[in-house]
């Protein structure tokens, strides 16, 4: 179940006389009997010697660099240097480490990594896994643990919170009592990371196709709230339907689901990440905003979408380090999901409303969040071939017309002749 590209190397980086082992999450898929998306290698050679021995790769990283080797079937596999505790994981009169002290042995390595189940090394040549922070019993009780005190280490580094509960909803593995109560009294801290980190972490959750576990553990944990701080005061209001916001969220990290799962299964994109952002966005626009029965046209459109595009920015932009595009794709999306629930009849939309150029992306997140509180399937025409809100609303005639006049000058008359399409 190892890839080839990933055996190649590690016996190459034997052949050379360094030590090569199989690190982190694919060793513990590995004992899971599961198939590695990823392997990544760590090895006892410096990055200059790893890339005089792999021409086919380059150095990335800044404070520590790492080699990416490239493969003709567009495998990359990740080559890091054994390293040493961090500066953040120490006390004392050796809380600041000499600068030559960046790398380290194989045990040193093994402690600074998050969990136990991920502290694992898998070398070939004996084939032998090799345990020092005792990942193997964690495995063997499906336990989520921190490796050493889970306050200490979640206080050096809070992302560590949001890998506890992304590997227990992937796993289906318990927390360890002692590590939850490290969730629940340092949750606040989230508010100290960069805020592109936890943007990034949080897309690896709504992508991972368990995102409704995931929000389950991270409500129960309270980091939800300090993820999107947009909830922190209606997470339990009663939305028009009856049910709460956390009630809606659930069915729609369902959907989230099952619609990322299908994509994936059937060789297709998933949504981008401002589509989903924006559905999980829904409750609190309908709390905010009133937004699913209101009816606005006009100057009263324009003035919703400032208000939104302003709440986003100072309530969630800034928060998770969302680009102006982003929030702007949210705020289109948003703003004009009323118009696509009033004006639907049987499927049936005006034709104004179709040639919108948001109307396809506004109408398919109409039926991501019909099918999470009807239970309505998302129809099959709604999405491209790819998985991407198809873009182009006109009908098959109007297309081809389009199509026709396709390099005209704007101001040319249907009729032909003469210059530019006026007449001499």
């Amino acid at each position: 179940m190892i890839d080839d590209d990933a055996l190649w190397v590690l016996r190459k980086l034997n052949k050379a006389g360094f030590s090569g082992y199989l690190v982190g999450g694919g060793v513990r898929d590995l004992y899971l009997g599961k198939r590695p998306k990823d392997f990544d290698i760590s090895t006892n050679a410096r990055p200059g010697q790893v890339r005089k021995l792999f021409p086919n790769s380059r150095t990335i990283g800044r404070r520590f660099r790492l080699v990416q080797v490239f493969f003709k079937k567009g495998t990359v596999i990740e080559i890091s240097t054994l390293r040493s505790l961090s500066e953040h994981d120490l006390e004392g009169p050796e809380a600041v480490l000499a600068p030559n002290n960046t790398f380290g042995t194989l045990d040193e390595d093994a402690q600074r990594r998050d969990l136990t189940i991920n502290g694992l090394f898998y070398e070939i040549e004996n084939e032998t896994i090799i345990d020092y922070v005792g990942g193997i019993d964690d495995l063997e009780r499906s336990i989520i643990r921190v490796i050493g005190d889970p306050d200490k280490r979640i206080n050096r580094d809070p992302i560590r919170m949001m890998r506890v509960i992304r590997h227990s909803a992937r796993s289906g593995f318990s927390i360890e009592p002692q590590s939850w109560k490290a969730l629940l009294g340092n949750g606040h801290k989230l508010r100290l990371c960069p805020p592109s980190r936890l943007r990034d972490e949080f897309l690896k959750d709504i992508y991972s196709g368990v995102s409704e576990k995931w929000f389950k553990l991270a409500l129960e944990s309270g980091l939800f709230e300090e993820l999107f701080d947009v909830y922190r005061q209606n997470l339990y209001t009663k939305l028009p339907d009856g049910d709460s916001c956390a009630d809606s969220l659930t069915a729609l990290f369902s959907t989230i689901d099952r619609l990322n799962n299908e994509a994936v299964e059937s060789g297709n994109h998933r949504q981008p990440a401002y589509f989903l952002l924006a559905l999980v966005l829904v409750p609190w626009a309908v709390c905010r905003f009133n937004l699913l029965t209101i009816d606005v046209k006009g100057a009263q459109r324009f003035h919703l979408s400032k208000q939104i595009r302003e709440a986003l920015r100072l309530e969630l932009g800034q928060q998770l380090n969302l680009k102006r595009a982003i929030q702007q794709e949210i705020t289109t999306l948003l703003t004009n999901l009323p118009a696509i629930i009033l004006h639907n009849h049987q499927e049936t939309w005006p034709k104004w409303l179709k040639r919108k150029s948001y109307f396809s992306k506004c109408r398919l997140l109409y039926y991501y969040h019909r099918e999470a509180m009807e239970k309505i399937p998302v129809p099959a025409f709604a999405q491209s071939a790819k998985g991407q809100p198809s873009l182009d609303p006109l009908p098959p005639r109007q297309k081809k017309q389009r199509m026709r006049h396709k390099g005209r000058p704007a101001f040319s008359g249907v009729k032909r002749g003469g210059v530019f399409g006026f007449k001499k």
